[in-house]
C-alpha cells in the first residue's frame, strides 16, 4: 500500500458486493483511497470476486466468515492505522452492517448515528409501537405466534406480516386465511439457508417479545437466545394493521439534527405476493400528491426523525398516504436500494444520494458550503422542489427457472439513462420468499414533459428487459 496521499474511506462489503463499484467510484472521484473490508463471498464467487475487489480498492481484507463482526472492523482499522493510512470515515449500503459503520465512525470521531440507534431501528416491532405512542402512526404491531396468528385470522381485518428484523422484502406479505404457521417456518428455513441474507433476520427477543421460530418444527415456540450474542437463533415475525394507500419514499440527509428531503419517489407499481412485496416502478417527483400533501409528508418525516432522535445520516423512509395523512412502512438508515441514488443524480443534475451521504460524512461540523449546497438541492418546507427534472425507473425480478437469454430492448419510446442487467444466461433462479433482481432501467425527462411521456413509457417499460427461460423437461 502506498502511503502517499493515503487518506481514504473504509467501505464495508457483504460477501464481496453491496454496490462496491458505485461506492468506490464516489470515493475515488474525491481523490481519496478506497479501503475495503468484505465478508467471505459465496462459494461460487470466491474465485473471482476478491480479485475484482482488489482492482477497485487500494487495500482489501476479506474475513474468514460470510458475516462481518465488530472485531473484524476493529482489527482492520488497527491494520490501516499501523500502515499509516488515515481513515476519514466509513460507509456501507448493506443495512446489516449499518451498525458496524456507526461503530467505525465513532472510533474515527465522525458524526453519525450511534450503533445502538441503528440496532433499534432494525427492531420494527418496537419502532412501530414507539411511533404509535408518539401519535405518528395509526398502526400498532404485535409479535406473531401461533396464537396471535389464529386470533388475527378470526378477527378478519386487514393485517400485514413482516420479519421483526429483515430486508429485501423477504417474508413480507398481507395476512390471509391461507397463512399458516408451517408456511412461516418454511420462510424462516429459507432465511437460515440463505448465505447472503441469513444474518439480517436474527433479532433479540425482549421480555414478552417476538417468538423465535427456532431451528426446527419442534422448537417453533422456543424463545432461544444465543449464549454469546444474545440473539435469537431464528427468524421472528410481527403482525400489524395493514397500512393502506399509495406508497412513497423520502430520500433524506440529516446533518446535526437538520433533515433535508432531497427527493420523494412514488412507487407507481407494486406487486404483493404470498411471500414478498415487489416494488416494480417508481416516479419522482410524485404524480399523485399535491404540493400541500408533499409538505405534510416532509413535516411528518421531520417529526419521525425528531422523535427517534436521529440526528445524523442518510435515510430511505417508506410511507403511505391516505386521506387521514401519512403513516410509516419502514425507516431505513441508508441509501435506498435499486436505482434510488442514480435517480437522485438525474433529478439534481449532479450529485446522487451516495455522493451527498459521503460528503456529509466528510464534512463534519456543519460546514457552510456543504449545507448551502444541500439546501439548494432539497425540497422546501412548503413542498416544492428546485429540480426541473423528473425520473422514472423500473425494476425487473426474475422468476424461478434457468435463464436462456436476457437482453435490453432498444425499441422503446424513450432511451434510458441507466440500464443494468444483473443475471446472465445459464443462471438458475430458485423459488424463494425474497425478491430476486434481474435488472433495472432508469429514464429521465423534463418535469414539464413528464405527464405527456409517462402514459406511453410506463407500459412500454415493462419490456425494457427481455428474458427467455429454458423450457422445463418433463
Amino acid at each position: 500500500m502506498s502511503m502517499e496521499n493515503a487518506k481514504g474511506v473504509l467501505l464495508l462489503s457483504h460477501v464481496g458486493f453491496s454496490f462496491l463499484e458505485d461506492l468506490a467510484a464516489v470515493v475515488t472521484a474525491r481523490g481519496l483511497k478506497v479501503y475495503v473490508l468484505s465478508s467471505l463471498p459465496e462459494p461460487h464467487h470466491q474465485q473471482l470476486r476478491p480479485g475484482a475487489l482488489a482492482d477497485l480498492a487500494d487495500d482489501v481484507q476479506v474475513s474468514a466468515g460470510h458475516v462481518l463482526s465488530p472485531r473484524d472492523v476493529e482489527d482492520y482499522l488497527d491494520h490501516l492505522q499501523a500502515a499509516g493510512a488515515p481513515v476519514l470515515c466509513c460507509l456501507t449500503v448493506w443495512e446489516g452492517y449499518r451498525h458496524l459503520m456507526a461503530l467505525a465512525n465513532a472510533r474515527q470521531g465522525v458524526p453519525d448515528l450511534e450503533e445502538k440507534q441503528v440496532l433499534e431501528l432494525r427492531d420494527k416491532l418496537t419502532l412501530r409501537n414507539r411511533l404509535a405512542d408518539a401519535g405518528l402512526s395509526r398502526v400498532r404491531a404485535s409479535a406473531l405466534t401461533p396464537r396471535t396468528l389464529a386470533e388475527h385470522q378470526r378477527e378478519g381485518g386487514r393485517y400485514f406480516v413482516k420479519p421483526v428484523s429483515g430486508m429485501a422484502s423477504f417474508g413480507t406479505f398481507p395476512l390471509t386465511a391461507d397463512t399458516t404457521w408451517a408456511g412461516l417456518e418454511r420462510i424462516a428455513a429459507e432465511a437460515r439457508a440463505d448465505t447472503v441474507y441469513a444474518s439480517a433476520f436474527i433479532t433479540s427477543p425482549g421480555p414478552g417479545g417476538p417468538v423465535d421460530l427456532g431451528e426446527g418444527p419442534d422448537t417453533a415456540a422456543d424463545n432461544t437466545v444465543h449464549p454469546q450474542t444474545g440473539a435469537g437463533s431464528g427468524m421472528e415475525f410481527l403482525v400489524e394493521n395493514y397500512v393502506s394507500g399509495p406508497e412513497f419514499s423520502f430520500e433524506v440527509i440529516v446533518v446535526d439534527g437538520e433533515p433535508h428531503v432531497v427527493a420523494v419517489h412514488e412507487k407507481c407499481e407494486m406487486t404483493e405476493t404470498a411471500g414478498t412485496v415487489l416494488e416494480n416502478a417508481c416516479v419522482s417527483p410524485p404524480t399523485g400528491l399535491s404540493q400541500e400533501e408533499v409538505a405534510a409528508g416532509i413535516s411528518w418525516v421531520s417529526s419521525v426523525l425528531d422523535t427517534l432522535e436521529l440526528g445524523w445520516g442518510c435515510f430511505h423512509i417508506e410511507a403511505r398516504h391516505t386521506s387521514s395523512g401519512w403513516d410509516l412502512i419502514e425507516v431505513n438508515p441508508r441509501v435506498g436500494g435499486s436505482l434510488i441514488s442514480p435517480s437522485v443524480a438525474a433529478l439534481t443534475g449532479g450529485p446522487g444520494l451516495l455522493d451527498l451521504w459521503l460528503d456529509s460524512l466528510l464534512s463534519p461540523g456543519r460546514p457552510a458550503a456543504f449545507l448551502k449546497k444541500l439546501t439548494r438541492l432539497s425540497f422546501t418546507a412548503n413542498g416544492t422542489t428546485p429540480s426541473s427534472n423528473a425520473t422514472f425507473f423500473r425494476v425487473f425480478f426474475a422468476e424461478p427457472g434457468t435463464i436462456r437469454t436476457v437482453a435490453l430492448n432498444d425499441d422503446l419510446p424513450l432511451q434510458p439513462t441507466v440500464s443494468q442487467i444483473i443475471l446472465k444466461p445459464g443462471d438458475v433462479v430458485e423459488s424463494t420468499s425474497r425478491e430476486v433482481f434481474l435488472g433495472q432501467v432508469l429514464w429521465h425527462m423534463d418535469r414539464a414533459e413528464r405527464d405527456a411521456i409517462l402514459p406511453e413509457l410506463l407500459p412500454a417499460s415493462k419490456r425494457a428487459i427481455e428474458i427467455v427461460y429454458e423450457t422445463e423437461r418433463r
